[in-house]
Parts: structure tokens; sequence; C-alpha cells
């Protein structure tokens, strides 16, 4: 998914008609791709940098985090699997924040593993009807609720994405 050399992540336009679900998938992995598309040619150092304080937010960070949510969601969540954290033993989503000694293979391999997770549980789901329990909201939400709140996720993000990208090397775009 993620280019690591010069040339640029590929991102593939949602269409504008279509099934609902070929649209949420759609829509799903083009955010996913404007995350990669906004690391594009950074070094490690430039990912792990904090670059607009006060904030500790980095590019770096938004990709392990997440692969956390990819991981919650779909995984855990949806899959009913029991697997740990990425990064915390404490159940804790903010060490995915923690990017010191992280590096792009390392954070990209496992963000890159999750989304393909992510892929497998949802093709699997006979319908987007198909519920799943979720704690923190005290009620099941269907798949069809969990790829929106994917995508709100990826979005929030990409917007910090924008910002942190355009202050370490003043780079810009939609």
């Amino acid at each position: 998914m993620a280019a690591t050399g010069t040339e640029p992540t590929p991102r593939i336009g949602p269409p504008l008609t279509g099934g609902e679900r070929e649209m949420l998938r759609a829509y799903l992995d083009f955010h996913r791709a404007t995350l990669a598309w906004k690391c594009d040619g950074l070094t490690d150092e430039e990912l792990r940098r904090q670059s607009s304080p006060p904030s500790t937010l980095s590019l770096l960070g938004l990709v392990r985090h997440m692969a956390e949510v990819e991981r919650h969601w779909f995984r855990r969540t949806l899959g009913g699997a029991d697997v740990p954290h990425l990064w915390s033993d404490k159940h804790d989503f903010q060490a995915a924040y923690d990017v010191s000694g992280s590096t792009r293979a390392e954070a990209f391999a496992a963000w890159e593993a999750e989304v393909e997770h992510s892929r497998a549980v949802e093709e699997a789901a006979e319908s987007l009807d198909v519920t799943a329990h979720v704690e923190k909201w005290e009620e099941d939400a269907s798949l069809r609720m969990l790829m929106l709140h994917m995508i709100h996720e990826y979005a929030r993000h990409n917007g910090h994405a924008d910002f942190l990208r355009e202050a370490v090397d003043g780079v810009t775009g939609a």
C-alpha cells in the first residue's frame, strides 16, 4: 500500500455511484491510501517529528494509531479475536503515539497487516447488517456503522496528517 521510494502511493478516487458496500470499501481504502500518501518520501526521522507544537502528534504516530484502530474495530470487535494491543500491554491506545525508536518499516508493516486483516474480516461478513457488541457504546453496532466510523476516523486523522506534513517539509495537497 505505502510507497517506500520516490514514487507516490496510488490513490484511486472513490466511485460516485455503486452499491453501498462497494462505496464504503472504496472510501475506506481511499482514506487508507491518503494516510500512506501523506508519509511518502519522508525519512524515519521526519515521520517521527512532532512538527506542530505543542501537539506531540507525528505522522508515524498516526500510522501506528491507525494500525491499533484497525485491529480494534475489525479483529477484536467484529471478528471477536482475542489479540493484544500492538504497542501496549495495558490496553492503552495512546501508546501508539510514542514513536521513539519506531521506524517506517515497523509501523507500516503493522498497519498494512492490520488493514489486510480488516479487509478479510469485512469480506467474510455476510452483510453490512452483521452486528457486534461495542463495549464502549454499550450496544451492538452493524458492520455498516463500523465502516462509517473507520472512514470518519481516517478522515479526521488525515486532516491532522495534512498539517503535520506541511510543517515537516511544506508539502500540501488533498
